[in-house]
Protein backbone atom coordinates (compact mmCIF):
# COMPACT_ATOMS: atom_id res chain seq x y z
CA UNK A 1 0.00 0.00 0.00
CA UNK A 2 1.50 3.42 -1.31
CA UNK A 3 0.43 6.86 0.12
CA UNK A 4 1.01 10.39 -1.63
CA UNK A 5 0.24 12.49 1.11
CA UNK A 6 0.43 16.51 0.17
CA UNK A 7 0.02 19.25 2.89
CA UNK A 8 -2.67 21.62 1.29
CA UNK A 9 -4.37 24.84 1.54
CA UNK A 10 -7.27 23.64 -0.10
CA UNK A 11 -8.22 20.95 -2.47
CA UNK A 12 -11.51 20.16 -4.71
CA UNK A 13 -12.26 16.95 -6.55
CA UNK A 14 -14.78 17.30 -9.79
CA UNK A 15 -16.06 14.26 -11.92
CA UNK A 16 -17.79 15.10 -14.81
CA UNK A 17 -17.20 18.47 -14.31
CA UNK A 18 -19.02 19.02 -10.91
CA UNK A 19 -17.74 19.43 -7.98
CA UNK A 20 -17.85 16.10 -5.45
CA UNK A 21 -15.34 16.70 -2.67
CA UNK A 22 -13.35 19.29 -1.13
CA UNK A 23 -11.61 20.46 1.84
CA UNK A 24 -10.62 23.64 3.52
CA UNK A 25 -7.12 22.56 4.29
CA UNK A 26 -5.45 19.51 5.40
CA UNK A 27 -3.91 16.62 3.74
CA UNK A 28 -4.61 15.24 0.16
CA UNK A 29 -4.24 11.66 0.22
CA UNK A 30 -3.54 9.77 -3.13
CA UNK A 31 -3.55 6.16 -2.56
CA UNK A 32 -2.33 3.33 -4.57
CA UNK A 33 -3.61 -0.28 -3.02
CA UNK A 34 -1.25 -3.21 -4.35
CA UNK A 35 -1.65 -7.25 -4.69
CA UNK A 36 -1.91 -8.61 -1.32
CA UNK A 37 -2.07 -5.42 0.72
CA UNK A 38 -4.24 -6.47 3.85
CA UNK A 39 -6.93 -4.62 5.92
CA UNK A 40 -3.87 -4.38 8.67
CA UNK A 41 -1.76 -2.59 6.58
CA UNK A 42 -5.13 -0.19 5.71
CA UNK A 43 -5.16 -0.25 9.23
CA UNK A 44 -1.72 0.93 10.08
CA UNK A 45 -2.38 3.56 7.19
CA UNK A 46 -5.22 4.97 8.71
CA UNK A 47 -3.34 5.66 12.26
CA UNK A 48 -0.14 6.67 10.84
CA UNK A 49 -2.03 9.44 8.36
CA UNK A 50 -4.21 10.77 12.12
CA UNK A 51 -0.85 11.16 13.60
CA UNK A 52 1.47 12.88 11.08
CA UNK A 53 3.15 15.54 13.20
CA UNK A 54 3.78 17.99 10.02
CA UNK A 55 1.35 20.91 10.43
CA UNK A 56 3.05 23.85 11.57
CA UNK A 57 2.74 25.17 15.30
CA UNK A 58 3.09 28.93 17.16
CA UNK A 59 6.52 28.32 16.41
CA UNK A 60 6.54 27.31 12.78
CA UNK A 61 7.75 24.09 13.55
CA UNK A 62 5.91 20.81 12.19
CA UNK A 63 4.23 19.06 15.48
CA UNK A 64 0.82 19.17 14.74
CA UNK A 65 -1.31 16.28 13.69
CA UNK A 66 -4.32 17.22 10.71
CA UNK A 67 -6.54 17.01 13.41
CA UNK A 68 -4.68 19.65 16.36
CA UNK A 69 -4.45 21.57 13.42
CA UNK A 70 -7.69 21.83 12.60
CA UNK A 71 -8.03 20.33 8.91
CA UNK A 72 -9.39 17.33 7.06
CA UNK A 73 -8.15 14.88 4.79
CA UNK A 74 -9.31 14.48 1.15
CA UNK A 75 -8.17 11.00 0.03
CA UNK A 76 -8.11 9.54 -3.32
CA UNK A 77 -8.03 6.35 -4.87
CA UNK A 78 -4.95 6.55 -7.32
CA UNK A 79 -3.95 2.65 -8.80
CA UNK A 80 -1.52 4.50 -10.69
CA UNK A 81 0.56 4.43 -7.63
CA UNK A 82 1.17 0.72 -7.73
CA UNK A 83 2.54 1.23 -11.02
CA UNK A 84 5.99 1.09 -11.66
CA UNK A 85 8.48 3.10 -13.60
CA UNK A 86 11.60 1.80 -13.06
CA UNK A 87 15.15 0.21 -14.79
CA UNK A 88 13.92 -2.16 -17.11
CA UNK A 89 10.19 -2.13 -17.29
CA UNK A 90 10.31 -0.21 -20.75
CA UNK A 91 8.70 3.50 -20.93
CA UNK A 92 5.23 2.20 -20.46
CA UNK A 93 4.08 2.05 -16.94
CA UNK A 94 3.48 -1.48 -15.54
CA UNK A 95 0.10 -1.71 -13.28
CA UNK A 96 0.62 -5.26 -12.93
CA UNK A 97 1.05 -4.92 -9.15
CA UNK A 98 -2.24 -3.18 -8.96
CA UNK A 99 -4.83 -4.73 -6.51
CA UNK A 100 -8.03 -6.21 -8.19
CA UNK A 101 -10.81 -3.13 -8.04
CA UNK A 102 -12.70 -4.43 -5.92
CA UNK A 103 -10.36 -5.44 -3.07
CA UNK A 104 -9.00 -2.34 -3.62
CA UNK A 105 -12.34 -0.04 -3.52
CA UNK A 106 -12.57 -2.29 -0.05
CA UNK A 107 -9.28 -1.39 1.58
CA UNK A 108 -9.47 2.38 0.34
CA UNK A 109 -13.19 2.20 2.13
CA UNK A 110 -11.55 0.52 5.06
CA UNK A 111 -8.87 3.53 5.36
CA UNK A 112 -11.63 6.15 5.04
CA UNK A 113 -13.53 4.32 7.73
CA UNK A 114 -10.57 4.25 9.88
CA UNK A 115 -9.41 7.33 9.98
CA UNK A 116 -13.18 8.70 10.85
CA UNK A 117 -12.81 6.75 13.93
CA UNK A 118 -9.99 9.03 14.75
CA UNK A 119 -12.03 12.24 14.09
CA UNK A 120 -10.84 13.08 10.81
CA UNK A 121 -12.98 14.97 8.87
CA UNK A 122 -12.69 12.71 5.52
CA UNK A 123 -13.82 13.30 2.18
CA UNK A 124 -13.48 10.92 -0.75
CA UNK A 125 -13.00 10.69 -4.49
CA UNK A 126 -15.37 8.40 -6.83
CA UNK A 127 -13.58 5.49 -6.82
CA UNK A 128 -12.60 4.24 -10.40
CA UNK A 129 -13.98 7.64 -12.02
CA UNK A 130 -11.61 9.80 -14.13
CA UNK A 131 -11.13 12.62 -11.39
CA UNK A 132 -9.68 16.25 -11.93
CA UNK A 133 -8.04 17.36 -8.88
CA UNK A 134 -7.47 21.48 -8.19
CA UNK A 135 -5.41 22.13 -5.25
CA UNK A 136 -3.26 24.48 -3.21
CA UNK A 137 -0.07 22.87 -1.94
CA UNK A 138 1.40 24.26 1.33
CA UNK A 139 5.30 24.22 0.64
CA UNK A 140 5.01 22.43 -1.20
CA UNK A 141 5.02 19.43 1.25
CA UNK A 142 4.76 15.51 -0.30
CA UNK A 143 5.80 12.90 1.54
CA UNK A 144 5.54 9.11 0.03
CA UNK A 145 4.28 6.40 2.81
CA UNK A 146 4.47 3.06 1.67
CA UNK A 147 2.98 0.07 4.35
Amino acid sequence: MRALVQRTFASKLYVDDKLVSEIPMGLTVFLGVEKGDSEEQADYLARKLARLRIFRDDNGKMNLSVTQAGGEILLVSQFSLAGKLGRGSGNRPDFGNAELPERANFLYLRVTEKLREEGIIVKNGVFGAHMFIEQQQDGPLSFVLEV
